[in-house]
């Protein structure tokens, strides 16, 4: 292995861990901060597409939460090339919506990171779960690894 990719590998890994804790704190300046300008979203909440990270709207999201948000990026898989990284893995989302309701939920996530001036930020984020085929549509959220 090149030498220079285990250190980005390592670096990749410590700004997404960073970002994730930042999500746990419900932070949402700190989260928007690891995003490049450019930054594209892929989410299991609608819509489809998001451009930009607009920390507003992810308060509103946070806001629905009661205390920090459990968010644990599992044992991921991460590739470097040049300034160019994928993260892709199981995460795991845990907490207390407002009104009491539990969440214990697994998914999947890819990540696209970009390093400008040494730093990896995050360009692409794609979050989903599988469905049941059948026929029900219903999202798999009871799957667990």
């Amino acid at each position: 292995m090149h030498p220079d990719r285990t250190s980005d590998e390592r670096d990749v890994r410590r700004s997404v861990d960073a970002w994730a804790s930042a999500l746990s704190a419900k932070d949402a300046s700190a989260v928007t901060s690891h995003y490049t300008p450019d930054y594209v979203q892929f989410s299991m909440a609608p819509p489809l597409q998001t451009k930009g990270g607009d920390p507003r709207s992810l308060q509103a999201w946070f806001d629905t939460w009661e205390g920090p948000i459990g968010y644990a990026v599992g044992e991921a898989e991460i590739a470097t090339g040049g300034d160019l990284a994928v993260m892709h893995g199981l995460c795991r989302m845990s907490g207390t919506k407002v009104g009491g309701d539990k969440v214990d939920l697994w998914f999947r996530q890819t990540l696209g990171l970009r390093k400008a001036g040494g730093i990896w930020q995050i360009a692409h984020q794609h979050t989903s779960v599988p469905f049941y085929m059948d026929g029900s549509f219903n999202a798999a959220v009871d799957l667990a690894p």
